[in-house]
C-alpha cells in the first residue's frame, strides 16, 4: 500500500511536518531530496514554502508540478520516529 500524506505544515528552512493518513507523522528535512534540474526552483525558500498535498496522489507537491514520492518520505519518518 502506498502511504498517502494527510497534511503538511512548514516549519523552517527546508523542513515540513508531515502527517500521513495512518497518522504517522514527523518533521522531515527535505533538502536532501532537492537534487536535479526538476528541483532547482524548490531551492528558493519562498517557493519551497508553496508546497501542498495533491489530493489525487497523496504526495507533497509544488505549483510547478514537482513532487516527492510519499513512500520515500514515509520511510524517512519511520527511520526517525
Amino acid at each position: 500500500m502506498i502511504p498517502e500524506i494527510k497534511e503538511i505544515n512548514y516549519k523552517k528552512n527546508f523542513i515540513y511536518h508531515i502527517r500521513f493518513k495512518d497518522d504517522r507523522e514527523g518533521d522531515i528535512d527535505l533538502k536532501p531530496f532537492l537534487w536535479g534540474e526538476a528541483f532547482e526552483m524548490l531551492k528558493n525558500p519562498t517557493y519551497f514554502q508553496k508546497a501542498f498535498v495533491d489530493k489525487d496522489s497523496g504526495t507533497i507537491t509544488w505549483p510547478n508540478g514537482t513532487d516527492i514520492a510519499s513512500e520515500a518520505l514515509y520511510e524517512k519518518t519511520v527511520s526517525t520516529a
